[in-house]
């Protein structure tokens, strides 16, 4: 099985995705119509859905959306883990073949300890009991943290989006590239190779910019512990979904095909619980 690890679907309104800026082509509708086709012409057979605003009412859409498109293999949504209650939303939640993690929009907390607050981390330490899996999604800054986070939970799986959003844009590699390879040393942690395009020059990025951040996350993941991701639609700010494919697609072109296959499939397959 083929799969993007991670990609959205949601019905624009302005007062419910504020973080999306006035200049945005994307402030419209996409729902699973509009990503069928995208997957098909690159040989994909599903896709990973993953929340994109924080509400218990879009994770029972998203799991909707599942029950009547099968192209969704999986939702990723979200419940307050902060929550005295988080462990009867996760229950509610959990019974859903499809709902197979939960993320927060840590990126966006001012605080960079955020993943250590005894609350959150109250709410993370009730994952494992539903064999649910934890999405990190960060900023560089708030790497530190997160190392602290997985150690703590060494049988928790977590997944990194986005490489942590390193500053491509400008070429900076360090201290993401040492923070990564810290990381990367806790077993139960994989990696999606996602988002990149938007963190690179939208109008004018260059496959070659992604190579040296490419080289950082599979020397330090290995290639059974990294996963294609296409963070669509956000990405088509900067490229469009074959262009982002094909960034990873050709990078793999170096490595054996079982090793494609791990990448572009079977790991998320295997750490979201993705049957056949």
């Amino acid at each position: 099985m083929k799969l993007d690890s991670h990609q959205h679907f949601w019905k624009y309104d302005a007062a419910q995705y504020g973080w999306m800026k006035p200049a945005w082509p994307i402030r419209r509708d996409y729902l699973p119509p509009d990503l069928r086709p995208l997957l098909a012409r690159c040989g994909l057979d599903g896709a990973i859905a993953v929340q994109a605003r924080q509400s218990l009412e879009e994770s029972r859409w998203l799991l909707e959306l599942a029950d009547q498109h099968p192209l969704i293999k999986g939702v990723v949504g979200w419940v307050d883990l902060r929550s005295e209650r988080v462990e009867d939303e996760l229950a509610r939640f959990a019974p859903h073949p499809r709902f197979v993690g939960v993320r927060h929009v840590v990126q966006d907390e001012p605080d960079d300890e955020f993943l250590l607050r005894p609350e959150f981390l109250r709410g993370i330490g009730k994952l494992r009991q539903f064999a649910l899996r934890y999405d990190l999604l960060i900023f560089p800054k708030q790497l530190p943290a997160a190392i602290e986070l997985v150690r703590r939970f060494p049988d928790q799986p977590f997944v990194l989006d986005h490489l942590a959003k390193p500053f491509i844009r400008d070429g900076l590699l360090s201290p993401w590239r040492e923070q990564i390879c810290a990381l990367a040393e806790f077993p139960n942690v994989m990696c999606k190779v996602s988002g990149m395009v938007t963190e690179a020059h939208w109008q004018n990025w260059r496959a070659a910019d992604f190579r040296p951040y490419l080289d950082v996350v599979f020397t330090a993941f290995g290639p059974d512990r990294l996963m294609l991701g296409s963070d669509w639609p956000v990405s088509l700010l900067a490229a469009t979904y074959e262009e982002s494919f094909g960034l990873v697609n050709d990078y793999l072109g170096q490595f054996p095909a079982a090793v494609r296959d791990q990448v572009l499939g079977a790991n998320a397959a295997r750490f979201y619980g993705v049957k056949p």
